[in-house]
């Protein structure tokens, strides 16, 4: 999803009284669709609070929850706004997430005929519609399936020749050409568990207890957040086995100095590369974490809707838990439906204590 949408994403209002549901009519706000819908007395017909057409007056208004609920009073759907269908918000993300399965099944990456196609829209409007959604554009994503592909291929096929085509690259040549950015090293580094790799780290103190900041050349892979400096060490060796971890200097100290600055204020926000790892599916996520505006909430639903993959929450909640780049990449911005706080990879005090720090919570 894009940083624009993301960044309009607030809490949603409750739209709890008939006064607010018809404030929202009259000013045609998009964020009540799917909050319910009204009726016209005098026509018999029943609208999104979006709709563009003419406003009715008050007296012939009637709230109702949803369409079916319009239907069973005996209301018909506008032609206009027709709010018995999915709203435009869902069906875009319904067609991404068909052109994500697409992607994702794919031997050879798609073209962008063949996903706008898969997906029911022009070609130009596809390609504007899956980069609002995603955050990303096609090929990006196809890129980014592929290098997880190649992952998975180098943790079980014979050679690195064979886990480069097995992973659906046509020319290793071109391959090897870009694999820095791919993996963060040489892919036989890679295969070897990091072997040969060299990440920086060092740990420090800050205001929610100790904290770990490690990079490779790339920059930040890990920022993580405890009680003790040797368990989160162990932690960093347990994602790189055979890197070779060594202390930073005096530069890199400057780097773990930004981060408390960070941790101590999240709105100052982190100008910092970031080397991040994952899965397809986990970027887009870390990607759309990193839009949420700082003192803002969402949560793991609208998370999941907003990258285009609505019945993805568990896995949206798992992706999450699976971010190792605390604060920098803000999964502590996400709640349960409730507003509530759910489970966080460094204790659930830290994370309100971060938000309370946004304003956020």
């Amino acid at each position: 999803m894009s940083e624009t949408m993301l960044a309009r994403t607030t809490k949603v209002p409750a739209f709890a009284t008939d006064d607010d549901r018809w404030a929202a009519v009259a000013a045609r706000d998009p964020a009540a669709d799917g909050r319910f819908v009204y009726s016209v007395r005098t026509t018999g017909v029943y609208c999104r609070p979006s709709c563009g057409a003419r406003r009715p007056h008050r007296e012939n208004v009637r709230f109702l929850r949803n369409a079916s609920e319009a239907e069973r009073a005996g209301f018909r759907p506008c032609k206009r706004c027709r709010p018995h269908e999915a709203d435009r918000a869902t069906q875009h993300a319904d067609a991404v997430a068909r052109a994500c399965r697409l992607i994702e099944r794919a031997e050879e990456e798609p073209s962008l005929d063949a996903l706008a196609q898969a997906a029911g829209l022009s070609r130009y409007y596809f390609h504007r519609v899956f980069k609002a959604v995603t955050g990303v554009t096609p090929k990006a994503y196809a890129a980014a399936h592929r290098a997880k592909r190649l992952r998975d291929e180098l943790g079980r096929a014979a050679t690195v020749t064979d886990a480069v085509y097995g992973a659906g690259y046509g020319s290793s040549g071109r391959f090897y050409a870009t694999s820095g950015k791919v993996l963060g090293m040489t892919p036989a580094a890679y295969r070897a568990g990091g072997a040969g790799a060299e990440i920086r780290f060092a740990a420090g103190a800050c205001s929610l207890g100790t904290v770990v900041v490690a990079a490779t050349e790339k920059g930040i892979c890990a920022i993580l957040l405890g009680d003790d400096p040797e368990t989160l060490v162990r932690d960093l060796q347990d994602r790189f086995p055979n890197a070779r971890l060594v202390g930073g200097d005096s530069t890199f100290e400057g780097w773990v100095a930004a981060v408390v600055g960070v941790v101590d204020d999240p709105r100052i926000g982190l100008d910092l590369p970031l080397d991040i790892r994952g899965t397809a599916f986990q970027q887009r996520v870390w990607r759309a974490l990193g839009a949420i505006p700082v003192g803002a909430t969402m949560t793991y639903s609208e998370l999941a809707a907003r990258i285009g993959a609505p019945r993805a929450v568990r896995a949206v909640a798992s992706a999450c838990a699976a971010n190792a780049i605390a604060v920098a990449i803000p999964c502590h911005r996400v709640v349960r439906r409730d507003g509530s706080l759910a489970g966080y990879r460094w204790g659930v005090e830290r994370k309100r204590a971060l938000l309370a720090r946004e304003g956020g919570n």
